[in-house]
This record gives C-alpha cells, structure tokens and sequence, in this order.
C-alpha cells in the first residue's frame, strides 16, 4: 500500500512522493521520476534563484538525505539517524541552500547542500533522550531580530532554540505537552504586539504560548489580577466548552437510548492509533509509543518470545503481570497497563534476547462505549538488536557465512528483512546489495551482501554468524530451496568480542557490588552518626546511593543477559568445530561469578 502526501508547490510544480516513489509535475504534466533505496518520509525543495535549478532533497528511513538533478541522484547525505522532517533554514543562514533535518530519534542538524556537496554546519545531540521530531519552524519569538528554531517532539516536548555568537544553537526554553506535537508555527494571533507559538497535537488540541507578560498585583500569596479583557475572554471560553459538553451528553443520551430499541443496531466505534517501535541505540532497547486520539482505558501487552519490560520515568500507568505457561503455547509475558483518566499517550521500554524471535502483541481499549479495541502487532526479529549504519571498520576479525543456492533476489532479500530491523521490505534496484549493522549493546558488526543464488554475510561475532546460518537454513527449508552452506571461522574474533564485553561485564559487576553495600554503609552511618571514618570509595557510594539504585532498577537482567552472552558465545564456538561443550557450561558460569578477564580468556582457549 502506497501513502502519498503532498509536501511542495513552487508556481507551476508540484512535488509528490508516495513510500518509495518521487514524482515531479510541471502544470500537471509528468516531468521527473526517482525510486529511492528505502522510504521517503519528507521531500523538500531549494529555491530556484540559488542552484540555477529545482533541487529536490529526499528525506529516507535509511539515514540518507538524497539530492536529486532531475530524475537523477546528485548525491547522498549521511545523517546521524532516520530523517522525519525538512524545512529550509529562514533564520540565521547566508543563503537559501541551508537545510534543518529532524530525526526519529530526536536529532537536529543544519547542512548546506551545493551543487558539488554537502556541508554539515551543526548538529545537536538528544542528550537528554527526548522524543522524535516531528516539525520545525523558524520564528522571532524572543523579539531579538534572530529567528529561533520552534521544535515539536513526539513526546509532547516543545523546544525553543536560539543561537549565539558562533550561530550554534543553544535551548533556551522547553514545554512539556502530554501528546505528541504534530506542527508548530510562530506568529500573532491573540493579541497585537505579542507574539506567540501555536502547537497542534496527535489528538487535535492548539495549544498557545504567548509572549505577553503576566503581571502581579499585591503582596506574595495574594490572588492573581488579570485585565478585563482577559477575563471577557475566559468567560467567553468557558461558555462555549460548558455549551460543547451538554451537546455531547445530549447526543450521548440519544446514542444509548437508540441502541437500547429492538431494531437498533449498535456499530463499534473506530479509533486510530498511531504507534511507533523503535530501537534506542543508547541502551539497546526497543521504545514502543502507542498514541490515541481520546484516552486510553487500557493496554494488554503479549509476548511469544521472552523479553524484559523496562521502567519508564513518563509513564505513569500501573502494570500488573499474569502467570504464563510458556512451554504449550509458547505464551512468555503477558502484562496489563492501566492507564490514568485522560492519558492519551503511552510509552514502553522493552530489551529482547538475540536469537529468540517471535511476536509481540499490544491489545489497545479506549474508553469509549461500547468496549472495542485494536490488536497491533510488531516482530521480534533474529538479530533484533542490530541497527543500520553508514560503515563499519573492515580491520576487525571477522567471521564469514556463504550461501549458494537457486533463489532469487527477492527471496534471499525476504529473509534478511525477516532476520534484521531497518532493512526496506521492497527489493533493491540493481543485481546485488551491501548493508552495514552494529549491534547496539554489544558494539559488534555485521556486513551483509547478496545477489540472485549468493549471500555473503561477515561479523565479528560468531555469535551472529551463528544466528543467522540457523534462521536462513529454516527459511530456505521452509520454500524447499536448496541450500549450499559454508562458513570461515576466526578464531581471533572470539577473544575480540570478550574484549568488546569486558568493560560492560565489569562495570555491571561494579555496579551490583556497591548497591549489596548500600543497606550496610547506611547502617554503619545513621550508628556513628557520620560518615567521616569511612574510606573515600564508601563514602562515594553513599553519597551516590539514590543514582546507584535507579540505575540498577533500570537494568533488570542485565548481568544474567551478559552471561548469557558469553555463554552462547562459547556454545558458538565448538558448534562450528562440531563439539558440544554445554557440559562444561557450569564450570564457566563459576568463572563468570568471580570474573577476571584474563582467566574467562584463557578457560576458552583451554577448553578447544
């Protein structure tokens, strides 16, 4: 299914894009055609007087800004996440060819495109691990004759930035919405002489933020005074919304009184729920936001595959958690989030294990009559935490996978789309493909190239060689495709990838040792009374026991998911020898409880 939107006019030309495809028309006359690599999320065009020509600018899911000459690609610009939104930048730039990008994972860059290449000017961080952005708009607000950047998130943030002496931007103010922010726009509107920003939201509501000051009058506590046309405008408001509500009882009433008839037929309501699953580089887990336009009563999450729910600061739901019979019906979670009157929007934190894959199921009621609701469902994919990137460091130990075999483009293309994220289900243009993936908690890579009848996939994890060779077996069994496997093993990655995990394994270590500490330590102060007989590292725990604590609660499993894999990574191993070495697995796990690297090393080596 193709979803077409409208994102530029300039006179006589209009600039259409479906999912993959751009269109250009010239008074209604087809002029120039682009299939892109992956999918177009926004389309916009440089002025004409700048490069002596229309410059159309694609934003696409696979991280790349591509400027288009016609039908023609000019050039590719790399950006650090999936771009959701373009807009030119009116405020602070020499010229028209400045070009602001957004990204899902809330990013922001400034980049001036040219007709040779592109240049990157600025780009700021989501340090403070906000929502995507989903708007942009230049505008005055703060009256300074420079035009601030006006950001709208997809967590309802709201975000003012203006730009000091060396043009890089600064956030100069930010407001928190409870959905997410669908456009923003600066402008007068209320009063002449302030000015304002008007923001609409998922479900519908305009809010405003003005700059018209708000003044007290009296003492400290006393009431708030406001001018009477303030208060003939609230008045005004208030009688509206209380008119709206008692027309809402009243076809309420009419509603249930009709259904209540021999020959009514009650119809189930429809809502739209607007859902995003995304992988979060930063902690290697998965986000999923569930948006609907009136509130949610509640939402049933189910799980075939095993996964940890993560805590979220924003969510403010109460979950409770059913008993599971996984071995039958292969039923591992099933919880139940309860959400607060008035809560529109609901965001879940969630880790899978690599190799378990399945489907997550999400259950979404409304509190709407009569009771329906809407089952959206999201893949837990093979290698589920890998994420696409530009390159990856050819120089590494790596391990390689060959298939062969009578299966086309498409086929082979299918299963890497079952078996990674951020791979475009429609098949590329051309006889063969290159993509690049890291794994997000393990820092490990992944090359993955194919044709017609081969597959060359490289890691330097022998660990994702391994998944894959067992899932794309399964998958050529599956369409009875005949598959010629073979496989070239170093055996320096496996001491390279203990070396990438070493500093996570020790600092979870770290981490789980200072918080048994804790009760201790505060045992021994509140009885001395002080905390100045103590060492300087016992000292430091208490003083940073409340952060210790919350990060730990954060990471639930977190050892046991590193444990387990290092210990797939030692199964991994000898599978490829073809030995079975699982009996030995209790004597690493011992090794495990009192790590030291060098003996986990040297207990691999051992052990061949």
């Amino acid at each position: 299914m193709l979803f077409l939107f409208l994102r530029h006019i300039s006179g006589a030309d209009l600039f259409l894009c479906a999912s993959y495809i751009y269109n250009h028309y010239c008074d209604c006359k087809d002029q120039h055609y682009y299939l892109s690599g992956d999918k177009i999320n926004d389309v916009l065009c440089l002025p004409v007087e700048k490069l002596s020509c229309i410059t159309p600018i694609l934003a696409c899911q696979d991280r790349v800004l591509r400027v288009l000459q016609g039908s023609d690609l000019l050039y590719e610009v790399e950006v650090p996440g999936p771009p959701t939104v373009l807009t030119l930048n009116n405020g602070n730039g020499d010229s028209g060819e400045e070009l602001l990008f957004g990204t899902s994972d809330g990013k922001l860059g400034l980049i001036q495109v040219s007709s040779t290449s592109p240049v990157h000017k600025w780009e700021i961080r989501n340090e403070k691990k906000r929502g995507g952005i989903l708007c942009i708009d230049n505008f005055d607000i703060l009256g300074d004759g420079v035009k601030e950047l006006l950001i709208g998130r997809d967590d309802g943030m709201l975000e003012i930035y203006s730009f000091d002496s060396t043009n890089e931007p600064i956030l100069r103010y930010d407001h928190a919405l409870s959905e997410s922010i669908t456009s923003i726009q600066g402008g007068c509107v209320g009063k002449d002489g302030y000015d304002e920003i008007l923001a609409s939201t998922y479900s519908g509501w305009v809010t405003g933020l003005t700059t018209e000051p708000v003044h007290r009058e009296g003492g400290p506590g006393e009431e708030l005074k406001i001018s009477q046309e303030m208060q003939n405008k609230i008045s005004s408001l208030r009688n509206e919304l209380e008119h709206l509500q008692i027309k809402v009882l009243q076809e309420r009433e009419k509603y249930q009184q009709s259904s209540r008839s021999s020959t009514a037929i009650s119809a189930v309501p429809t809502f739209s729920v607007n859902d995003k699953f995304t992988l979060n580089k930063d902690d290697a887990s998965y986000s999923l936001i569930l948006e609907v336009q009136t509130a949610i009563d509640n939402v049933l999450v189910q799980s075939d595959v095993p996964i940890d729910l993560l805590d979220v600061d924003k969510n403010s739901a109460v979950v409770s958690f059913s008993g599971c019979d996984s071995e039958p019906n292969s039923n591992f979670l099933l919880a139940t989030y309860r959400c607060q009157a008035n809560t529109t929007r609901l965001e879940l934190k969630i880790r899978s294990i690599e190799g378990q894959y399945g489907t997550l199921q999400a259950y979404v009621t409304p509190r709407i009559q009569p009771k329906t609701c809407q089952l959206r469902q999201y893949q837990i994919k093979p290698l589920s935490l890998h994420q696409r990137t530009h390159f990856i460091d050819h120089d590494r130990p790596m391990n390689t996978l060959m298939l062969k075999g009578q299966f086309s483009f498409a086929e082979i293309h299918s299963w890497v789309v079952f078996c990674l994220p951020e791979v475009p289900e429609k098949t590329p243009v051309g006889d063969s493909v290159t993509f690049y993936f890291q794994n997000t908690f393990l820092d490990t890579q992944l090359e993955s190239t194919y044709r017609k009848g081969e597959g060359f996939f490289k890691s330097d994890n022998i660990s994702t060689i391994s998944i894959l060779k067992d899932v794309l077996s399964k998958e050529a069994t599956k369409r009875k495709i005949n598959l010629s496997i073979s496989y070239d093993i170093n055996e320096v990655s496996v001491n390279h990838t203990l070396k990438l995990i070493h500093p996570k394994l020790e600092y979870q270590l770290l981490l789980a040792k200072k918080v048994q500490l804790i009760d201790a330590l505060k045992e021994l102060q509140v009885h001395e009374g002080n905390m100045d007989f103590l060492i300087p590292e016992y000292r430091s725990i208490l003083e940073e026991a409340d952060h210790l604590l919350e990060e730990y609660k954060k990471q639930p499993a977190h050892l046991e998911r590193l444990y387990g894999m290092i210990t797939d990574l030692f199964i991994d191993k000898f599978k490829f020898k073809g030995t079975n070495v699982k009996t030995k697995v209790p004597l690493l796990l011992e090794i495990l409880d009192s790590y030291d690297q060098n003996a986990l090393i040297a207990f691999f080596d051992a052990a061949s």
